[in-house]
C-alpha cells in the first residue's frame, strides 16, 4: 500500500495525525522529527521507592512529548482493540473486573512478568502498534521512536500502558483460550497474571513460561504465589475468597476513624491523633476510601452508613 510513498506523502500523513497544535506546517514537521531523533533528551528520569524497599525507575517525558504521546494514544492506539483478558489501562475496565472471574475458587495462582515494560522492545512496539499495513514505514518508525526510550517502553509515558496491552494481545488470546478449554479463569492486569479454578499450578506455570518466551519475556520467579481457599486470596487489593471485597485491614482502618470521629468529634480526633491535615481535606480522603469499599461491595450496609455520616459532618 505504501510502496510508492515519498517524503511529501509521509509528511502529509504526519500532519493529518495532528500530534500537537502548530499552524506552521514546516515547523510542525521539523519539531516532530527533532524530538524523535533526540527522544532521550526529552525525558526526566528519577526513582521512586516501592513498598518492598526497592526502587522503580520513572521516565517522565517533557510537556511537549507527553502531549504528543497523549495524542498518539487518543487518536491512534485507543482505536485498536485489546484482549478480553486484559483488565488494566482501559477506561471501561476497573480493578473489580480483574477480580470478579476469580471469586470463590479453589486455587488462585498469581504470576508476575519480570521487568515488563523494559522488555517490550522498539520492534515489538513497531510491529504491534504501527505496522506497515497501516502506516508508511518511516511514519511507523517515527511514531515508535516517540513512544519508546533506548529501545524499550517506559514507565511514565502515557502511551506505554496501552501499548503493552496491544503487544500482549496474541499472548492473552493463546493463554486465555487454553485456560478456557481447561476450565481455568485467566486475567492479566499489566504484568500481573491471575489464574483460578481447580487445576495443577505447575502446568499453568509451564504454559505461561512457554508463551512469554515467544515474546522475549520471562516470569519473575520470586513472585509466583499459589493461594488455596483456606488463605486470603487477594487480587489487585481485592479479597475474592467468597465475594469481592477490600481487605479486612483496610475496612478496619476506616471503621476506627469513624469511631473516633463519632466519639471525640472531627477536630478533636485530628488533634488527638496528631493528623496534620485540614479537616475538609481529611474528610474528602476518608470519603474516597469509603466510596472505594462501596465500589467493590456496593451493598455493604455498614459502609453505606459511614458514607451518610461523612456527608452530614460540618467542617
Amino acid at each position: 500500500m505504501w510502496k510508492y510513498t515519498g517524503v511529501k506523502e509521509c509528511n502529509e500523513f504526519l500532519l493529518s495525525l495532528n500530534l500537537f497544535n502548530c499552524k506552521d506546517k514546516n515547523k510542525y514537521i521539523k519539531t516532530i522529527y527533532s524530538i524523535a531523533n533526540n527522544v532521550e533528551e526529552n525525558y526526566k528520569i528519577y526513582k521512586i521507592k516501592k513498598n518492598n524497599g526497592k526502587y522503580r525507575t520513572i521516565y517522565e517525558p517533557n510537556p511537549l512529548l507527553k502531549s504528543i504521546q497523549r495524542k498518539i494514544l487518543i487518536n491512534i492506539l485507543n482505536e485498536k482493540s485489546i484482549s478480553k483478558y486484559a483488565k488494566a489501562y482501559h477506561r471501561s475496565i476497573s480493578l473489580l473486573d480483574n477480580a470478579k472471574p476469580h471469586i470463590n475458587k479453589k486455587i488462585v495462582l498469581k504470576l508476575d512478568i519480570k521487568n515488563f515494560f523494559e522488555n517490550i522492545s522498539f520492534l515489538d512496539v513497531y510491529n504491534y502498534c504501527f505496522p506497515i499495513e497501516y502506516f508508511p514505514k518511516s511514519v511507523g518508525m517515527l511514531l515508535t521512536y516517540l513512544c519508546t526510550y533506548d529501545n524499550h517502553l517506559t514507565q511514565g509515558s502515557p502511551t506505554s500502558a496501552y501499548i503493552s496491552n496491544l503487544v500482549m494481545k496474541d499472548f492473552d488470546k493463546e493463554i486465555g483460550t487454553w485456560c478456557d478449554h481447561n476450565m481455568i479463569s485467566y486475567t492479566r492486569y499489566s504484568d500481573d497474571m491471575t489464574f483460578s479454578g481447580d487445576f495443577n499450578p505447575s502446568k499453568v506455570i509451564t504454559m505461561a513460561r512457554k508463551q512469554l518466551y515467544k515474546l522475549g519475556l520471562e516470569l519473575n520467579n520470586s513472585k509466583i504465589h499459589i493461594i488455596n481457599k483456606n488463605s486470603s486470596q487477594i487480587i489487585t487489593g481485592i479479597v475474592v475468597n467468597e465475594k469481592a471485597q477490600v481487605s479486612i485491614k483496610y475496612r478496619k482502618e476506616i471503621r476506627k476513624e469513624i469511631y473516633y470521629i463519632n466519639k471525640f468529634g472531627l477536630h478533636s480526633h485530628l488533634k488527638r491523633c496528631n493528623i496534620n491535615i485540614k479537616p475538609k481535606k481529611y474528610l474528602e480522603k476518608l470519603y474516597g476510601k469509603i466510596i472505594y469499599v462501596l465500589q467493590i461491595d456496593n451493598n455493604n450496609k455498614e459502609f453505606l452508613k459511614y458514607k451518610e455520616i461523612i456527608k452530614k459532618i460540618e467542617v
